[in-house]
């Protein structure tokens, strides 16, 4: 264990530390000897710290039992000072000699930072104003064998707060505070789905074919039945046979696996909600899409604006809605609806400095100016409808023009938080879609959605018509907490591993 590698510090502070845990070590073979275990029992407590801070009026003077990590010691020769964290907090331990005994006072003797103890007491405040816990009983619970990292550089490196973030979570509060505020938004919007009507369901996470979305799949094989399976890259094609199966409003939030890069912005497994809901449409998810965000943010945060990355943004409804064409025209000038084919809108890329390899068609160029002019500047949340079918396989085609669906993506801060349909439910177009996503992989697009015949076999049974969508949890988290990278909001990032 002394020669486990530590990132990121000196030759020097690497001696320092390994004469630390051999010191740390050698207190863990006397207490041994002291016949006390230096890697404890159960311990039932009656309050957190932050309970007994909080209703210290009600508690003074009472009995409290509280475990957890020691943070700091102040010895005063027959007295000392501890602070207990916990996971609510920090309370402050006071210890007396003439109070536990000499067996438990000694107990101090081989006490290091980062250890856990049990402590039973009263709950008192110092002359100082201090509220404290005054030790009756001392019960050590374990032993920490490395010095926490204020002792040594390694935390200050983002690489190794991702990698350790066990440690990153003792000594660094504000990253506590953002899991546990992705715990709540994530409760919130449970709560928000289940009051609405919907149904939480699970589906699996190994595919026989990937589909739901454009993107790489992870492979892996089933022994037993001698197949390749694939890690889901979406939750929506299963989701939707439910809607078949006449389970009108579902929803499930999952991990979802994509076989791509690693950015600030991505990671290849991250947490997805989708959702259908029977009879609905593309107006109905976005009612749900803003309703829903905004009183997550109000109920977590107490407001729906927040301040994220020094920008203030609020989710109050109604967001701003603009369609495809509309957003290019605003923010490029180049107005689609007087492009009628596909060879004007290859010019308009040419002149416009566009880089539209593989792109084709117009549809596939006024995205690439939706993508080169528009997604900047789409700070405050926007509904942006109306996108090419060349690119929304899944969506139903516009009444009224047939070249675009009804979907929408809904942006904050220039990067896509939802994204939604009026969903296909044709099988006889779906399955001419599907088609022309298998021309397009062989073509070599490797991202263009696989031939599912199954799917197509659920819709020939019938589909009401129904709206999806999808929400990117870590983003929604990443806007909520003011955190600039996913791997602030994942508690453990995929990395590359260390050599």
């Amino acid at each position: 264990m002394a020669e486990e590698k530590l990132e990121n510090i000196s030759l020097e502070q690497e001696e320092q530390v390994n004469q630390q845990i051999a010191n740390r070590m050698a207190k863990m073979e006397a207490l041994r000897k002291k016949g006390i275990n230096p890697f404890g029992h159960a311990y039932k407590t009656t309050h957190l710290a932050k309970d007994i801070i909080n209703n210290f009026e009600e508690l003074e003077n009472a009995q409290a039992k509280i475990a957890g990590r020691i943070m700091a010691v102040r010895g005063h020769g027959k007295a000392s000072f501890l602070v207990l964290q916990d996971f609510s907090g920090t309370i402050q331990i006071y210890v007396r000699l003439d109070e536990v005994g000499e067996a438990q006072f000694g107990l101090l003797d081989n006490l290091d930072i980062g250890d856990f103890l049990g402590i039973e007491g009263m709950v008192f405040r110092t002359k100082r104003g201090e509220i404290s816990v005054r030790a009756k009983k001392i019960e050590f619970l374990s032993k920490s064998l490395h010095p926490l990292p204020e002792k040594w550089h390694g935390l200050k490196d983002v690489e190794t707060r991702y990698r350790q973030r066990y440690v990153d979570l003792i000594v660094n509060p504000d990253v506590k505070k953002t899991f546990i505020t992705r715990s709540n938004i994530v409760r919130g919007i449970r709560e928000y789905l289940n009051g609405q009507g919907f149904l939480e369901v699970e589906t699996p996470t190994l595919h026989t074919i990937p589909g739901g979305a454009a993107a790489r799949p992870f492979v892996t094989h089933h022994n037993a039945l001698d197949i390749d399976l694939y890690m889901r890259i979406a939750l929506e094609l299963h989701l939707k046979r439910l809607i078949v199966g006449g389970l009108d409003k579902v929803y499930e939030i999952g991990r979802v696996f994509r076989n791509e890069g690693i950015s600030v912005r991505h990671n290849p497994e991250f947490t997805l909600l989708e959702l259908y809901q029977a009879y609905s449409d593309l107006e109905g998810m976005m009612e749900i899409t803003e309703n829903m965000i905004s009183q997550v943010a109000l109920k977590v945060l107490g407001t729906t604006k927040v301040n994220y990355q020094d920008t203030e943004i609020d989710f109050k409804p109604p967001w701003r809605r603009m369609t495809m064409i509309e957003a290019v025209k605003e923010y490029s000038g180049v107005d689609f609806k007087t492009i009628k084919d596909d060879a004007e809108a290859l010019k308009a890329a040419t002149q416009h400095k566009i880089d539209f390899e593989g792109a084709q068609t117009r549809g596939q160029i006024l995205n690439l100016f939706f993508e080169a002019f528009v997604e900047e500047k789409l700070i405050e949340p926007t509904f942006i409808t109306d996108y090419p079918i060349e690119i929304s396989p899944l969506a139903k085609r516009r009444d009224d023009d047939p070249a675009m669906t009804y979907r929408f993506e809904a942006f904050v801060y220039a990067r896509e938080l939802a994204n939604a349909f009026s969903e296909l439910n044709d099988p006889i177009d779906q399955k001419d879609r599907f088609m022309e996503q298998v021309k397009q992989r062989a073509a070599g697009d490797d991202e263009a959605h696989r031939m599912d015949e199954d799917f197509i076999n659920a819709l020939s049974y019938g589909m009401p018509p129904t709206g999806g969508l999808g929400i990117g949890i870590d983003r929604l988290v990443m806007l909520l907490t003011n955190s600039a990278s996913i791997r602030d909001v994942l508690l453990f990032p995929t990395m590359r591993p260390e050599r």
